[in-house]
């Protein structure tokens, strides 16, 4: 379904991350958006009726940053840790485009051309969570944009020190997740499974 709703925005050269198409516009993000949310809810929604837990998806990315100073590991850890499930995982190099319509709402800042610099210099990992309040989990996990503002024990409070330089990503919304995977993720990508230990962490 993903993958559906996706292609109806801008075609996509499937498996690199690279998209392809219409040059990104302000209109198009926000269809885009209108979708994600459509989407967010329809995955709520099922979710709760068929487990009776309102799991979500959220969007992680290791940033150039992280994945140079060999974090991954640590960073997947935390959230597998907490109980999260991983249901999508991949390297690559962003391009430009995909990242214009990641960041469409900063197209247009002084510091968009710094930050599509930094975030081509070196590979990203991408990855889908999944879990109850997820979204909101993560976000507390990650920490402040700026590592001086987080708080001890947060990702970036542990492993950065300028904001520039803040290792992850982090979906900050639910409707910004389903827009976010849907951009950087196919539907095939996505791996549906079933944890041995989900009856112990959470409640059914």
């Amino acid at each position: 379904m993903i993958h559906r709703l996706f292609k109806q925005v801008c075609s996509v050269t499937r498996g690199t991350g690279v998209t392809t198409g219409l040059v990104p516009t302000s209109t198009q993000c926000a269809r885009l958006r209108v979708r994600a949310t459509a989407a967010a809810a329809g995955y709520r929604n099922h979710s709760s009726e068929s487990q009776h837990l309102a799991l979500e998806r959220t969007f992680i990315a290791v940033k150039p940053d992280g994945v140079q100073r060999r974090l991954v590991g640590q960073v997947i850890h935390r959230f597998e840790r907490r109980g999260f499930k991983l249901v999508g995982l991949k390297l690559l190099q962003v391009s430009k485009n995909l990242l214009s319509q990641h960041y469409c709402q900063l197209t247009k800042k002084p510091f968009y051309p710094d930050l599509v610099e930094y975030m081509t210099s070196g590979p990203v990992v991408a990855m889908v969570w999944e879990g109850p309040n997820i979204v909101q989990t993560c976000r507390m996990m990650v920490g402040h944009t700026n590592p001086a503002e987080a708080h001890a024990g947060t990702i970036r409070a542990d492993f950065s020190l300028h904001v520039s330089r803040n290792v992850v990503h982090a979906s900050d919304s639910l409707e910004g997740a389903q827009r976010e995977i849907m951009l950087w993720f196919d539907g095939h990508d996505l791996l549906k499974w079933d944890c041995i230990d989900q009856s112990v962490t959470s409640e059914l």
